[in-house]
């Protein structure tokens, strides 16, 4: 053998090993969207523990601006048509007809089958959560139920009791609309559809065809607006107000009422003590009404190249006690029946109003047209009609052709 072919191939022997641990040392990278409500909240911890479980495995998580849902569902959006897109992100139910209508999904059901922690979910939520299809493609994360907060101290002042029904909401929200107090905080801008719902789809009100301007749904609505308009029980700043206005409203005493759910109950609590409680939203004389099931789920991006270490770190988001160490950020509730068997992050009062609304709990409808019905069309057509430049009826109608053209 010529010396020249034995050193080239004594390097080439050389070489091999060392080229595969260069690439062995290469980490998959998987770039994830999430957003918190606190802005000082992170995910860190739990990026550094499924990095040293996954050592194959890099994260880059990625806090994008929630803005009501329009800032971070804006620029989805546009990363996805422009081929930047993360490879997985969080995502509601609400957008998964738009994703689908886009391509954007990978389906999920052969991962989900062969992992572990698929049992700690129960059966219904994997049901809400199924696509028109039949398919899966989101990972549940993270779920509330809205209920009405009320401030137990104005309610003591004026001598009333949480509403019940309709009705009482009214006589209530008068006995305590006094001075620099307004009744009840209502959320005009991104994310009021759920105020408005449990008033106006728990009125009668529905998304199906004429749904929206039935005789009972143009009265439910007439009513609702009317609590501002006619009775001025709202706020002036209503029409524009989202999650920190009416959050900061009722800390401050500047309103009595309002709609959220358990992810804000903390954050209450340390502002206001036992001065603030909770109670289901309320409901129509016949016992009807609705509350919005607020979900938060995980999606791999049909265009990643890694979707398996995507799924990975998605589930490893969804498993046990990974899930509620998650939901300490968020105040949001486990997905995880384990989780939900010891879980002792709020205020037993707040998982109460809970548990009470879970019978009320219902979603939009998975179309296609409804990311757009609550990222502008309602928000839109409600401050127009909380400042009276178009009736009541104009407001539905206007959801009716959106829907049904």
């Amino acid at each position: 053998m010529k010396r020249r072919t034995l050193i080239s191939r004594s390097a080439a022997v050389l070489a091999a090993p060392l080229v595969g641990r260069v690439q062995a040392q290469a980490p998959t990278t998987v770039r994830w969207w999430y957003h918190f409500d606190n802005p000082q909240a992170t995910p860190a911890e739990l990026v550094a523990k499924f990095e040293k479980e996954n050592p194959g495995i890099r994260i880059q998580a990625e806090s994008i601006p929630w803005g009501g849902g329009n800032d971070y569902y804006t620029r989805l959006y546009a990363a996805l048509v422009a081929g930047n897109a993360p490879d997985c992100a969080m995502v509601k139910l609400a957008n998964q007809s738009r994703l689908l209508q886009m391509r954007a999904l990978e389906p999920l059901d052969a991962m989900i089958d062969k992992w572990a922690g698929k049992a700690d979910i129960s059966a219904n939520l994997w049901k809400m959560h199924q696509a028109p299809d039949g398919k899966a493609y989101y990972v549940p994360l993270q779920y509330v139920a809205l209920y009405l907060y009320y401030r137990a101290d104005l309610f003591q002042a004026a001598g009333v009791q949480p509403p019940r029904t309709f009705d009482d909401f009214l006589r209530v929200a008068q006995a305590v609309n006094k001075g620099d107090v307004a009744a009840f905080g209502m959320r005009g801008g991104a994310g009021g559809h759920d105020h408005w719902g449990s008033f106006v789809l728990g009125g009668g009100a529905n998304f199906d065809a004429g749904g929206m301007v039935s005789p009972r749904a143009l009265a439910a609505n007439r009513w609702f607006v009317e609590l501002g308009t006619r009775h001025k029980l709202f706020p002036a700043s209503a029409p524009t107000d989202g999650f920190r206005q009416i959050v900061d409203n009722f800390k401050a005493g500047r309103t009595a009422m309002t709609i959220h759910h358990i992810g804000s109950a903390n954050e209450m609590v340390q502002a206001l003590g036992d001065r603030v409680s909770a109670v289901a939203v309320p409901v129509g004389a016949d016992g009807r009404g609705w509350t919005s099931f607020g979900d938060e789920s995980n999606a791999v991006f049909a265009a990643s190249k890694v979707k398996e270490a995507a799924f990975r770190w998605t589930s490893f988001l969804s498993t046990a006690e990974n899930n509620v160490a998650f939901n300490v950020h968020t105040g949001q509730l486990t997905v995880c029946s384990s989780g939900a068997a010891r879980w002792n992050l709020h205020p037993k009062r707040f998982v109460d109003a809970t548990a009470a609304s879970t019978g009320l709990m219902g979603t939009l409808p998975n179309h296609t047209k409804t990311a757009d019905f609550t990222r502008t069309v309602w928000p839109q057509q409600m401050q127009r009609a909380l400042l009276g430049q178009i009736t009541p009826d104009a407001m539905m109608q206007a959801f009716e052709k959106h829907f049904h053209g």
